[in-house]
């Protein structure tokens, strides 16, 4: 069997610190005897819990840390060379037979280098548009350091994308930010939700209490204090907030002053593996997001089958969530409030909502659909 190097810029023991270990996620199908993992950083993780995202493969971790941005002039390619041989010395003692980054970032541009130098294909997944979530929401007065450094980025960018032999954005809203900076083929691929713990939503009975869920980073852009307060107008209906961030003491505060009380339960973190199965024994999953994406977090809750409540997104809609699988609001308490106090007293409307989430997205986020997809991509390359 083949070798995959997969080159990524995320510290996993941070992954594996919050339980966000899918399994054969750097192994699609089982394809690969061996995943090299080169991490662009210093993390050195325990590779125990990691050992699941290569599925029946040996796990190898390196580390390449991406070089000082001051000290090489904003990552000039003379000044990296020395940075750029040493991964493309790695990859020819690991001979793999694909390349795999997550990003296109400098992780991405080492990518290209050794492709170029030693005819690897190489595979890109993109899980951001830089564009808009980091360098339009990074203005050069509040912090022109960081945005300094990501202007910089934008030559990583557009090496890894032209060097591709295929560019798999997770999103939809990503596919032009790819087709723009060069990649020449593009095919939106979406992240693979657990594969082992997703179950469906059995029941559609009401629990007493009844149950609301919300999972997200307790951040600017996914604020949910508008949820809270629409909560606070449901007599004897329970919340659970699944999350941690900056604004976490604030949003305690938030559910203080709107008299909640116990009503409203805190979760820092809950490992992926137990909040799957947790999902489907609630009644509701909402949310708020400014991004432009379809995350994760709601994902889960859609291929389980929980009626899901989610804001309408100012600027451009977000094109995975258009539809009648799940109730769009205005981002007030008015809004959540009508659409939750509906879900709650029609029974009807509240088991049709879930199960049309259930039908939409098993076909198009299950697990098996979305595996399949990378399998086929990476099938394909590998018989060239």
């Amino acid at each position: 069997m083949p070798d995959l190097l997969v080159i990524i810029p995320d510290r996993l023991s941070d992954l594996a610190a919050k339980g966000e270990i899918t399994a054969r996620y750097y192994n699609p199908g089982d394809l690969f005897d061996e995943v090299h993992i080169v991490m662009t950083n210093d993390d050195r993780p325990d590779p125990a819990p990691l050992a699941k995202t290569a599925g029946r493969a040996r796990l190898f971790l390196h580390n390449l840390p991406l070089p000082n941005f001051v000290l090489t002039l904003g990552w000039q390619p003379r000044l990296i060379k020395k940075w750029v041989q040493a991964g493309v010395k790695l990859a020819a003692q690991i001979r793999p037979a694909l390349i795999r980054t997550h990003g296109n970032y400098g992780n991405g541009y080492l990518a290209a280098q050794i492709k170029k130098q030693l005819g690897i294909p190489l595979v890109v997944s993109l899980h951001t548009n830089p564009d808009v979530s980091q360098r339009r929401a990074t203005p050069w007065r509040a912090d022109w350091t960081r945005r300094l450094a990501l202007e910089f980025m934008v030559k990583f960018e557009i090496e890894t994308l032209k060097t591709a032999d295929w560019v798999l954005p997770v999103y939809e809203s990503i596919r032009g930010y790819a087709e723009r900076r060069g990649a020449r083929r593009v095919e939106v691929c979406y992240n693979v939700i657990n594969p082992e713990f997703l179950r469906p939503k059995e029941s559609y009975t009401l629990h007493r209490p009844p149950r609301i869920i919300s999972v997200s980073r307790q951040i600017p852009g996914k604020n949910p204090d508008n949820l809270i307060r629409a909560v606070a107008r449901l007599p004897g209906v329970e919340l659970t907030l699944v999350g941690n961030g900056e604004g976490h003491s604030r949003l305690q505060a938030v559910a203080r002053e709107s008299g909640l009380g116990e009503r409203v339960i805190f979760r820092p973190s809950v490992p992926n593996d137990e909040l799957c199965p947790l999902l489907p024994e609630f009644d509701i999953f909402a949310a708020h997001s400014d991004y432009w994406e379809i995350s994760k977090s709601v994902l889960e809750p859609l291929l389980t089958g929980l009626p899901v409540v989610l804001n309408r997104r100012q600027g451009e809609p977000v094109p995975e969530l258009q539809g009648d699988f799940l109730l769009l609001v205005d981002n007030t308490p008015e809004g959540y409030y009508q659409a939750l106090e509906r879900l709650l007293t029609d029974d009807r409307f509240r088991e049709e909502l879930g199960r049309r989430a259930y039908s939409h997205a098993q076909a198009r986020w299950s697990p098996a659909v979305t595996e399949a997809k990378y399998v086929e991509i990476y099938r394909g390359l590998l018989k060239k």
